[in-house]
């Protein structure tokens, strides 16, 4: 199924540049510049393609200078207490200084992790039945089986393959 998912380069270089961007402020924490071209970058490449990143990826990222959040290191975390029932966890940025709250709620499931969210489980529509005599009829469900017949030999294929 990984084969068939759109942009796949797009979304390793999205990876590649999350990690990259990781991988320089371990080295080197002072290099906070070079982080923040990465995850630009990525932020810009998943914006003009139109994907979606992970929510656990954009909670490490500054939605303001697009510095990646780092505890202790880019970003400071504390747990904050609103009314008498409500606590959240506040990440402020050390760059420009941007707080991001979210809130502590242990019943709340992201959408992402939502079983109605994965393809394999929803429900795929039902096709027509195609009657092959007066006595049977075949309900065809799912796309056709794939067999060395559908597999093109190599006098079908032309020139364009090797």
């Amino acid at each position: 199924m990984a084969g068939n998912i759109k942009d796949k380069e797009a979304l390793q270089r999205i990876n590649f540049l999350y990690q990259a961007a990781h991988c320089v402020l371990a080295h080197n924490p002072e290099n906070v510049e070079l982080a923040r071209f990465y995850c630009f970058t990525q932020r810009t490449i998943s914006r003009r393609l139109v994907l979606r990143q992970d929510p656990s990826v954009k909670r490490t990222i500054c939605k303001k200078c697009c510095s990646l959040l780092v505890p202790g290191m880019t970003a400071t975390v504390r747990q904050r207490r609103y009314g008498r029932k409500h606590r959240a966890t506040v990440t402020r940025c050390l760059s420009c200084g941007h707080s991001k709250r979210l809130l502590n709620n242990p019943e709340h499931r992201l959408w992402v992790d939502q079983p109605e969210a994965q393809l394999e489980n929803q429900a795929q529509p039902e096709r027509k039945t195609v009657a092959k005599g007066p006595e049977s009829s075949v309900s065809q469900s799912g796309p056709p089986a794939v067999g060395p017949s559908a597999i093109p030999t190599s006098s079908q294929r032309g020139h364009c393959g090797p």
